[in-house]
């Protein structure tokens, strides 16, 4: 694991969600990507965002920690034979891959990696 990547959040209004984090909390807008269901916030000058994802487009939403690694395949394939249950196999997204998983206490975490230059 090299850092943290995403901090993802569910909420149930994105469009109420974005006038607290950027107008009560101050938060810089990072991205807005409200037509995915999906809204970032940077945190400072700090890479990892708070991602927040709404409820009704993701219906299993959870508070979410996602790390980046190297490759999403390869530590895939280890933590796999290391009995990690993850909830699917790598998925594709804008940067990358990824993968969620949740640990035996039911905290869930997912590994991204940046193999994609956008």
């Amino acid at each position: 694991m090299k850092n943290y990547d995403n901090f993802l959040l569910g909420v149930t209004n994105l469009e109420e969600a974005r006038k607290y984090y950027e107008g009560t909390l101050g938060l810089k807008l990072k991205f807005d990507f409200s037509n995915k269901g999906m809204i970032a916030f940077n945190i400072g000058a700090e890479e990892p965002a708070i991602i927040l994802k709404d409820e009704n487009v993701f219906k299993n939403i959870k508070p979410t920690i996602w790390l980046e690694v190297e490759n999403v395949e390869t530590k895939y394939d280890t933590l796999l034979k290391n009995g990690v249950k993850f909830l699917s196999e790598p998925f594709e997204i804008m940067t990358g891959m990824a993968v969620e998983f949740e640990d035996p206490f039911g905290n869930r975490f997912g590994i991204t990696d940046y193999s994609k230059k956008i």
